[in-house]
Formats: C-alpha cells, sequence, structure tokens
C-alpha cells in the first residue's frame, strides 16, 4: 500500500508530518512530498522524498511565512496573504494531477495548509485525511473561534454571545474571501466552503487528524471526522552547528522565537539580553531558530545560537519562553517544562489561552515584563499548577499510541487488523 504525505518546508508542519510517516513506513510503501528546502531533512527522516514545486515557490512560502509585520486578523493583510496562497495551490494542483496520472497512491496525507493535494486526491477517488497541527484553528460551531486574539472558554451568557458573533464574523470573513476569488478558488476544486453539516470543505471528510491533546482544547463540539491522535515530535537531525553548552551550577532559560517571524527576533532579543544583565545568576540562551547558519554570540551569560534542537536540548532548561508555536509547546509538556508564552502572530494567541488557561504557561503580554515574569517563576513567586499533570498526560498518550497509532489507524480504514476495535481518539480525564 502506497501512502503519499505532504506538507510545506515549515517546520512546524513538515516536522509532524514526518513524525506520521516514520510510524507508516514501518509497514506501508510510504513518500514525503514537499518543496527543495525540505529534502535534507526528509532524507534525515530515513524517508523516501518526492521534490514539488520549486526553488521559486520556496521563495514565495517563505515570504508568507516571513512577512515584514505582523498579520493577525487585519483582512487586508490576510487577503493579500491568500492571492499569494492561491496561486501556489493552483500551481501545486497542476503538478500533482500530472503526478497521480502515472502514479496513484492508495492515501493522501496532507497538512491543513495545502487543501489543493487533498482536493486533488479527492477528484480522483484517492482516499484523503488531513493533519492538523493546531486543532484549535477548526470551525465548530460552540466555543471560542480562533485567530480573535486568544479567546478562552465563556463564563457567562454576554460571553458566549459574544463568541457566537465571532464565529459569525470568522465565516462571514472567509465567505467574503470565497466571493472575492470565487474563479480561482473552483478552479482548485473547492466548490463550496461548508458541507451541509457546517463542517469545512478544505479539510478531509474521512479524517481529520488533530496532532494534539483533547485535554489541552477547550470543550468544543468537533467536526464528525476528528480523530485526536497526540501531538507528532519528531526533529531530524540536520543541523551540524554548535550545540549550546550548559554550565552545571547555573540555571538556563531558553527563548525561541520559532523558525519564522524575523521581524520580531531583535526585540525579543533585546528583552532577553535585558533579563539577563538582570539577572547575572541565570544563563539565557536566545535562539533565532535558523538552522542554515552556525555561528554563537556570547556576552556574559546572554548566548545568542543560531539553532537548537529541541529534542536534543530542551530538557536541560529549567524554564522556556516561547512564542505559542504547536511544537515547542507540545516538548514542553512532554518535559514537564514551565513556559513564558509570548504569541506574535496567526494561532499562537490561541495556544496562549490554552496555556494560561490549563496552568502551563504565563501569558506574556509586554515584551518590557520578561524579565520580572521569568524571576518570578524561577524563585517561585508565581506557580504553575499544570505542569505535572500535562506531562502525565502526554506520556501516557505516547506511550499508549507509540508506532502502532497511525498504522492502526490505517488499517481500520483499509482492512482487518487486531486492534481495529480500539479508538485513537483519547479523551483522558
Amino acid at each position: 500500500m502506497r501512502i503519499d504525505l505532504l506538507a510545506p518546508p515549515f517546520s512546524g508542519h513538515l516536522h509532524p508530518l514526518l513524525a506520521i510517516a516514520r510510524e507508516l513506513a514501518t509497514e506501508f510503501d510510504v513518500c514525503v512530498l514537499s518543496t527543495p528546502t525540505a529534502q535534507a531533512r526528509i532524507r534525515a527522516a530515513g524517508l523516501r522524498g518526492r521534490v514539488i514545486l520549486g526553488e521559486a515557490d520556496d521563495r514565495v512560502l517563505t515570504d508568507i511565512a516571513n512577512p515584514p509585520h505582523a498579520v493577525k486578523s487585519n483582512p487586508i493583510r490576510m487577503s493579500r496573504q491568500f492571492r499569494s496562497v492561491i496561486a501556489l495551490m493552483g500551481r501545486l494542483k497542476t503538478e500533482l494531477e500530472v503526478l497521480y496520472a502515472h502514479e496513484r497512491p492508495d492515501l493522501v496525507i496532507s497538512d491543513f495548509t495545502l487543501p489543493a493535494a487533498g482536493l486533488v486526491a479527492q477528484q480522483l477517488g484517492i482516499v484523503w485525511w488531513t493533519s492538523m497541527p493546531s486543532p484549535c484553528v477548526i470551525e465548530t460551531p460552540d466555543g471560542p473561534p480562533a485567530y480573535m486574539g486568544g479567546l478562552k472558554p465563556a463564563d457567562g451568557w454576554a460571553c458566549g454571545f459574544r463568541h457566537a458573533a465571532y464565529r459569525t464574523l470568522v465565516r462571514s470573513f472567509k465567505q467574503l474571501i470565497f466571493k472575492l476569488y470565487q474563479r480561482q478558488i473552483v478552479g482548485l476544486g473547492l466548490t463550496q466552503l461548508y458541507r451541509k453539516d457546517g463542517t469545512e470543505h478544505m479539510y478531509s471528510p474521512s479524517r481529520l487528524l488533530a496532532l494534539g491533546l483533547h485535554d489541552l482544547e477547550f470543550e468544543r463540539s468537533w467536526p464528525p471526522a476528528t480523530c485526536f491522535v497526540g501531538p507528532k515530535l519528531y526533529t531530524p537531525a540536520t543541523y551540524g552547528g554548535a550545540d549550546p553548552v550548559f554550565a552545571p551550577d547555573k540555571r538556563h532559560v531558553l527563548v525561541t522565537g520559532g523558525t519564522h517571524l524575523k521581524w520580531i527576533k531583535e526585540a525579543l532579543s533585546g528583552a532577553t539580553l535585558n533579563a539577563a544583565q538582570a539577572m547575572p545568576e541565570v544563563v539565557f540562551h536566545f535562539t533565532d531558530g535558523n538552522e542554515s547558519q552556525n555561528q554563537t554570540l556570547s556576552q556574559h551569560n546572554f548566548v545568542r545560537l543560531s539553532y537548537v534542537d529541541y529534542e536534543k536540548h530542551l530538557a536541560h532548561y529549567d524554564l522556556v519562553v516561547h512564542h505559542g508555536g504547536a511544537g515547542i509547546l507540545y516538548y514542553c509538556l512532554l518535559l514537564g517544562k514551565p513556559a513564558v508564552v509570548y504569541p506574535v502572530d496567526y494561532d499562537q494567541f490561541d495556544h496562549a489561552a490554552r496555556l494560561e488557561h490549563h496552568g502551563l504557561a504565563v501569558w506574556l503580554r509586554e515584551l518590557g515584563s520578561l524579565q520580572t515574569t521569568v524571576a518570578d517563576l524561577l524563585e517561585g513567586r508565581r506557580q504553575l499548577s499544570g505542569c505535572q499533570r500535562f506531562q502525565a498526560l502526554s506520556q501516557q498518550v505516547l506511550g499508549d499510541l507509540s508506532l502502532s497509532s497511525m498504522t492502526n489507524l490505517v488499517h481500520t480504514d483499509f482492512g482487518a487488523h487486531p486492534l481495529c476495535g480500539r479508538s485513537l481518539d483519547l479523551r483522558l480525564r
């Protein structure tokens, strides 16, 4: 059985898909499709890769992921990004139609940011699943919607009414974009935004793989296809630069803004340097999240590194300051690390709301408060009550599912298997 997995080259989307592919490759013929810049990481994962799109498209993707400013819910900036995405999806659709006319997989698993891949598969009668590293962005008929600044569960009828208004606003904006770009969107194979049951056509009707913990999410009525399969954590060993150095008699804080959103990096680095100067007894490591560089800049107890491999080194830190990306979020949960979350854009505010609500991180609203927040957590003046519980939940999910999770799911949908009766949609209480 052949399974194709597709993702853009960004770590937060590609790496979870590589984790899935490594599980599936134990039993199936697996191929990972992504752009040229992703191929080294695919090979490092021990997987077979295929190039889709080209170097020019890699540059377009970089421009989309690294705008010179925050996009947030700004309709003009979102629309500008959407135009670039639509053009890219059109090229992806054409390329996949040619490929699948000659080489037809049995199953396509595509990251949610590549809906064209799923629509092509659906058009050709190929089973299609959607991979969703951030379940919070899935539209539901109730609960707080995403992309509205990090909403928390309603604490009364007035708040519930506002949530309903925000849900309507999100849907109305999507419908407006659909009308403005209807010709281009229909050309991708998406003739309607929503199915009769209210679920989104851009996600698979068969399996919507939620790569997270159900307990972390707020209570909502999930689409029927949603299947929580636990966080998929994997970092391919492709970085050949200097590793962080840890002093045995010091406490260490990691500060990361992820691999994108470069416009915030200097401000974040400056705030980290100020905190380091105010706390000489603590070592601060700031990472640019750039594997292509290899430089280390040290200034007393402030060290700026090109890249830090979370899988290898996160366990050595006493505290993590991060942007709310799904990867670093779940690495911290798995290791029980207290965190400070400073969201910048996209779904990061929604992740921050969940982390704060469950006592897993302090949501930093202003960079100027970084030093006092870090000091309060390290000195015990602020406590995070949820770290131990969610560490146990994360370890339980990963231990229960292990290598059989995705293979079991494939066998469940494609044929009999001894584990078929076991639900992978874990709701741990």
